[in-house]
């Protein structure tokens, strides 16, 4: 039997390394590609906001891995012996028992999702006036936080913001910022610092474990608690393992529990890190378990289903075990390597080195004409839809709440996100989403910005519609139907 390499990949006799799926398919569902001029009409409909799009006109959906990971047939099979009772279920107790050989943590508070989860953290640790560290913030965790009235602080190195880099580890914390963060705030106001796994709204980028031992010395000196958003941890674990000096033969399960032991409290979203539903948080402290507990009948339900049916809690919990295999988490940053390698080799300015989750296009490049004010990652988005059906996801200034005098903050970097969810897409259409952004990219002159005209007071990327500033949506769509005739 030929040996796959560590990386997923394959070389082929012409000499080209290609990832290779280890799984066969068994169930599948139809999609179809809509006309362009229905892709344009459908995006008009949609406010230009690809949240709003209706799945029966999406053809690729690259939106979010939330919830839309494959599921394995043994994940399946076992929501078939739920125990459904609304107390003191025999599927907790299995979810608990998951949790512990993953994570080693044998305290565990379930939630519907990972926002829930994100709400009862902040509910018991931030008050007003609390300042949490972060190697980056993501949407809901900083909605939730700044509702209690705290902030995120955000502590990253210099390579983070670098769109082109050879830098392995660019969700690392800055050790010297920390220090210096904790001096300015005082460790009082700081309830607990923030690492995500890996970091969502700069490319899935994940971290090292040198920086998150660094980081422990760090919160053992000042006493402050460490919190990690496990919802891209597998991801994040087997880059560890391609990356990082001294655990290229370690197993996935040892690294995760290595990471999970210097962390006090850990929490994820079951639609990301299990392919599941719901969410959780586990610790191994009991007064953090006793402080949490009492919210969880109050906003999500009896202390063993949280809100969740039960029969995802039997899911979740093979899914956490399958994370471990390596051939089940490491087959979407394969995808997303070669995807992104691909387009740098036609010029497309996208995230170097790939991360998790998605390839992250770099819309403030590739739009270089429009200006962050009219939202080029929400341009991007929309005009990719126009000439794909693909529906991508915008992590910019859009995804930023406005300031206290209601002006935009500008995002860091304006990144068009195409997720990869697991064992979901073949590499045919991968190639299909290659192909069809270098056709825009020749033609991204012709793509316009956007601007609000409903807008949510939070989180508005989710539900805020917009309009074109001009008809360019009207012009590329023609250009496309020019170039590529009846071939939609």
């Amino acid at each position: 039997m030929e040996k796959i390499s560590t990386k997923g990949t394959v070389r082929f006799f012409n000499g080209k390394d290609i990832p290779l799926e280890m799984h066969k398919v068994k169930v599948v569902q139809s999609i179809s590609l809509v006309p362009v001029e229905r892709r344009l009409e459908a995006i008009r409909e949609a406010g230009f906001n690809s949240f709003l799009l209706k799945t029966n006109d999406i053809f690729l959906d690259m939106l979010t891995d939330s919830g839309t990971n494959a599921q394995s047939d043994t994940q399946v099979s076992k929501m078939f012996i739920a125990d459904e009772s609304y107390a003191g279920s025999q599927s907790f107790t299995r979810f608990q028992e998951s949790v512990l050989e993953v994570f080693g943590k044998k305290f565990v508070i379930p939630a519907h999702q990972g926002r829930a989860a994100e709400h009862l953290l902040s509910k018991t640790f931030v008050k007003e006036g609390s300042v949490i560290p972060t190697n980056y913030h993501f949407t809901t965790s900083m909605a939730h936080v700044q509702l209690c009235g705290g902030n995120f602080l955000e502590i990253f190195t210099d390579e983070a913001m670098k769109v082109k880099s050879s830098f392995p580890f660019k969700g690392n914390m800055d050790i010297a910022k920390l220090e210096k963060a904790i001096a300015d705030y005082g460790s009082e106001n700081i309830p607990y610092i923030r690492m995500e796994a890996s970091t969502n709204l700069i490319g899935g980028q994940p971290f090292s474990m040198e920086n998150l031992k660094e980081i422990r010395k760090v919160a053992d000196r000042h006493g402050i608690k460490i919190v990690l958003d496990a919802s891209l941890v597998g991801e994040n674990v087997y880059m560890i393992k391609q990356r990082e000096k001294g655990y290229k033969d370690a197993s996935l399960a040892s690294i995760l529990l290595e990471m999970s032991s210097l962390c006090d409290i850990i929490y994820f979203s079951g639609r990301k890190v299990s392919s599941s539903r719901g969410g959780a948080i586990c610790t191994n402290s009991k007064e953090i378990y006793d402080n949490i507990k009492f919210l969880v009948p109050v906003y999500e339900g009896f202390l063993t289903y949280g809100g969740i049916p039960i029969k995802e809690l039997e899911s979740m919990a093979e899914g956490l075990r399958e994370t471990l295999d390596e051939h089940v988490v490491n087959q979407s940053p394969r995808y997303i390597s070669y995807m992104a390698n691909e387009l740098d080799k036609l010029g497309i300015p996208v995230i170097l080195p790939g991360g998790a989750l998605g390839c992250h296009v770099d819309a403030g490049q590739f739009l270089s004409h429009i200006p962050q004010k009219d939202y080029p990652a929400g341009a991007l988005i929309a005009a990719y839809y126009i000439v794909s059906g693909v529906r991508g996801m915008e992590r910019g200034t859009m995804s930023n709440s406005r300031d206290m005098d209601g002006n935009d903050v500008p995002a860091d970097l304006e990144l068009m996100r195409l997720a990869v969810p697991r064992r979901v897409y073949t590499l045919s259409q991968i190639e299909y989403v290659i192909d069809r952004l270098n056709w825009l990219y020749h033609n991204r002159e012709l793509v316009g910005g956007l601007r609000f005209i409903e807008e949510p007071p939070l989180l508005r990327f989710f539900i805020g519609r917009l309009e074109p500033l001009s008809d360019w949506p009207q012009k590329l769509a023609a250009k496309y139907r020019s170039d590529f005739g009846d071939s939609l």
